[in-house]
């Protein structure tokens, strides 16, 4: 992406200076006290980043970056504020209670639009794990099988108004999904979205049979898990967003092969998952985090055409009024390997 090449060059030039330097170049930012290796004290700055949902193994790395330091030895004093049903990151980051968030690639395409100058800066799923779960015995083997259904969605679900448009499904009674499996259980007969690194696992507990349609086979494939920031944050403290993203990917690099012990720190957070269920999870999402574009370029790669893909298609049902500049979307010079 090359609006932000220059201040790549600055980056590159700013890892050079000690971390006091570092920070004296973002004394601005709000810093924390933390104890160092040699016993003596090093400030580090203290940002936040929310994420999209109750604390889970969709965010391992970010759990496990945190935990191995490397964070701290990006000179970050890291916060992670878990989201929720109610809690929109897009919104926080753009008000600067944040400073990272969260998000789907269409999310970010929708808030551009609506003028929140959002940029992307890394993806954790290269592949979506989103889907839409169905019972086995209703014989629905395809999206297009939904009309005459009911389906649990998320309110304003831009994944939703794609399967509609691409299946013609004019008879389906939207109903609104809160995270609660109960109404899904309590009747057969209706769909309901979710992950497929988590609600198959629920269902398996309760002996419930399922099958799981996922968006991605269906040609409907946006980055997931997006990481993003603001655009004037960027220009602001590149180095903090450089330092940012390597350690975020440092820590799903680790999270790979060391998920069962991260998953103790998810738990602590979020009891009400189970270590199995975490562990379930982690295995689950290994090929739609760690393949595909990611084996050749790491984890967090983006490519300029899939973000362009995904804006013809939101233009076409309506969620774009026009087709955006991807060059202004997102950014691939924070990480690692660029």
């Amino acid at each position: 992406m090359k609006k932000y090449r220059q201040k790549g060059t600055v980056v590159l030039l700013a890892a050079i200076f000690s971390l006091s330097t570092l920070l004296a170049a973002c004394g601005n930012q709000p810093t924390a006290q933390n104890a160092s290796a040699t016993g003596g004290s090093e400030e580090l700055t203290a940002i936040t980043q929310v994420t999209n949902w109750f604390a889970q193994a969709e965010h391992g790395g970010l759990y496990a970056a945190k935990e191995q330091g490397y964070y701290n030895e990006a000179g970050l004093d890291m916060t992670i504020q878990a989201g929720g049903p109610q809690v929109s990151p897009t919104q926080i980051v753009a008000s600067g209670k944040a400073q990272f968030g969260l998000a789907t690639a269409d999310q970010l395409l929708v808030a551009r639009e609506e003028g929140i100058p959002l940029v992307a800066i890394a993806t954790i799923f290269q592949k979506s794990p989103q889907g839409l779960m169905v019972h086995a015995n209703q014989n629905i083997s395809s999206l297009a099988d939904l009309n005459n259904r009911s389906v649990y969605v998320g309110t304003g679900s831009v994944f939703w108004d794609f399967v509609k448009s691409k299946y013609q499904l004019g008879n389906v009674k939207e109903l609104a999904y809160t995270g609660s499996l109960a109404p899904f259980v309590a009747d057969e007969t209706v769909a309901i979205q979710g992950y497929v690194t988590s609600e198959p696992y629920e269902m398996k507990q309760q002996n419930v049979d399922i099958n799981f349609l996922l968006l991605a086979d269906a040609g409907y494939n946006p980055y997931s898990n997006v990481l993003f920031t603001t655009e004037q944050y960027i220009q602001d403290h590149p180095d903090i967003v450089r330092g940012y993203v390597e350690a975020s990917m440092k820590g799903w690099d680790y999270y790979k092969t060391n998920y069962d012990t991260v998953n103790d720190v998810i738990l602590k957070e979020n009891p009400d998952f189970t270590k199995k269920k975490l562990n379930y999870a982690a295995e689950t999402l290994i090929p739609f985090v760690y393949e595909d574009d990611a084996a050749e370029h790491g984890v967090g790669y983006m490519t300029e055409e899939r973000w362009t893909e995904l804006g013809k298609q939101l233009k076409e049902i309506g969620a774009l009024k026009e087709e955006p500049d991807v060059s202004k979307v997102f950014t691939d010079e924070f990480l690692p390997n660029s």
